[in-house]
């Protein structure tokens, strides 16, 4: 998370021009029927806000401005699906504002690299590996949850630290070439955490998962007699 002070006033913009029509297109593409008419969904919802908030408040703040915290979007645009997984983050960015732990002028920025980056890169995933119709549980896991995790934790960063490099605004630490080391502490607990809530969902609670295929990846598996002739 990037405090507005060390953004130049055109990266703002931009990241409001980038975030706010993805937000509109969310509203317009949530199964808004189905939330109302489903109390069980509208308790994921509300749950899921309130876990990603406190999630996010379990960060850590440098003086120079920039925050470090888990980011936990993966495990849920598996759980609510892209649409949902957007205006939560966006109501766990607001809820963030409101006590004072981020920049109401960074919200398009912010949510650029907390939100929109995981949920692409997640859902990305989700429709590749729905393409290819695997049957193992663990393809799920791994290929939904684990890696696109990590890979949004990656891209999120480095994308950060490009606007950071590009506005010249935040004083780069002189260790910042051996930066790349550094990636494996970022990657591996996102990835753990994401990959870690995933698994319990399939688990104990597949009917939760918005992308996940219970049909095919829970049903017994074929024996030669049972193949039909």
């Amino acid at each position: 998370m990037i405090a507005a002070q060390l953004l130049s006033a055109e990266t703002l913009e931009i990241g409001w021009a980038i975030y706010l029509p993805i937000v509109a297109w969310a509203i317009w593409r949530a199964p808004w029927l189905e939330l109302v008419s489903d109390f069980r969904r509208q308790h994921l919802v509300f749950g899921t806000m309130l876990g990603l908030f406190l999630l996010w408040l379990v960060r850590r703040d440098f003086a120079s401005g920039v925050s470090f915290h888990f980011i936990g979007m993966t495990a849920v645009t598996l759980l609510l699906d892209w649409p949902l997984a957007v205006l939560v983050g966006l109501v766990a960015q607001l809820g963030l504002c409101a006590i004072g732990r981020q920049d109401w002028a960074a919200i398009g920025v912010n949510g650029i690299l907390l939100v929109l980056i995981p949920v692409v890169i997640t859902e990305l995933a989700a429709i590749f590996v729905e393409r290819r119709q695997p049957r193992n549980l663990f393809v799920y896991i791994f290929c939904s949850g684990f890696f696109p995790a990590a890979l949004a934790a990656v891209c999120s960063l480095l994308l950060g630290l490009g606007l950071l490099w590009m506005d010249g605004l935040f004083p780069m630490p002189p260790w910042i070439e051996d930066f790349i080391g550094y990636l494996w502490l970022i990657m591996f607990p996102e990835a753990f955490i994401n990959g870690t809530i995933v698994t319990g969902l399939v688990v104990f609670y597949p009917d939760w998962l918005e992308t996940f295929n219970r049909t095919r990846y829970l049903q017994a598996p074929w024996k030669d007699d049972d193949e039909p002739r």
